[in-house]
């Protein structure tokens, strides 16, 4: 049985909206500005520069929002957080698209209690588009009610991966790039994105059908977690064992293919990656 969402969270939950929309207005007069990128340091200085844009923004209006609630605040960090209540944020998610002028990027807020995600807003400016969820509330795009894919088998899904930070380990590239050589024969489409929220949101819409992540980077699976499990979704690491902020790896798919893409995914079975 789902748990009502209480008052407090619902009333949070729209000063959220109200804060990441204005940081994606920051950032939207940001974009199409090009700062020099020839080297990866400029690369670096020019995400960072990004970054402190939409935080200066986000960081007073959620302070005011929650004020005993901690932020986590390398953007890139996994694992468990401490007991109480954690902001998880990114505050340019997919900030090289942005950068390289194309549209795909947005604002990501999480609300983290007691290491569970319990509220999220995805805001994609360009689009238009804001995502929410709340924990038992159900998932929503512009207000309209998300629901998974009913697709019952992996042979006709939309799915992908992707990478989830500069510099993953050869280990982490090797996993990304045999189960993407796994997956080519055993699903319709395979693509690969940056960042996951996004394919996420379509995942919770039902445009497409499975994701995956060999990494444990919470800013990019926290919210689109919570809005895929609240849209029907299954969340769970690729050998189909309960996802949680220890996990080292992460599925998300609509309940029909979910066991396919695990067979094709987890060690031992399948692919054998």
């Amino acid at each position: 049985m789902l748990n009502t969402p209480s008052v407090e969270d619902a009333a949070l939950l729209t000063q959220v909206v109200a804060a990441t929309r204005a940081a994606g207005a920051a950032l939207v007069d940001r974009f199409g500005v090009r700062p020099p990128m020839g080297t990866l340091a400029e690369v670096r200085a020019a995400i960072d520069a990004n970054d402190a844009a939409s935080l200066a923004v986000l960081r007073p209006l959620l302070a005011a929002a929650r004020p005993g609630a901690q932020e986590a605040e390398d953007e890139e960090a996994g694992g468990a957080l401490p007991p109480g209540e954690w902001w998880v944020i990114d505050p340019v998610e997919g900030n090289i698209n942005h950068l390289h002028g194309t549209p795909e990027w947005g604002v990501t807020v999480t609300l983290v209690r007691d290491d569970v995600p319990v509220l999220a807003v995805v805001h994609l400016p360009l689009a238009g588009l804001t995502c929410t969820a709340l924990t038992g509330g159900g998932a929503f795009r512009n207000g309209a009610r998300l629901h998974v894919s009913t697709k019952p088998d992996l042979a006709t899904a939309v799915v992908g991966t992707g990478q989830a930070k500069p510099g993953e380990d050869g280990d982490t590239f090797r996993r990304i790039g045999a189960s993407i050589a796994a997956m080519l024969p055993a699903a319709l489409v395979v693509r690969a994105w940056v960042p996951a929220t996004l394919p996420l949101v379509q995942v919770a819409a039902g445009e497409v059908d499975a994701f995956w992540q060999y990494s444990d980077v919470r800013s990019g699976l926290l919210g689109g977690a919570l809005l895929v499990t609240e849209a029907g979704g299954t969340v769970t690491d690729t050998a189909g064992r309960p996802w949680t902020t220890s996990s080292t790896d992460f599925l998300a798919a609509a309940p029909g293919v979910h066991a396919a893409a695990v067979d094709v995914l987890s060690t031992g079975t399948g692919s054998g990656i």
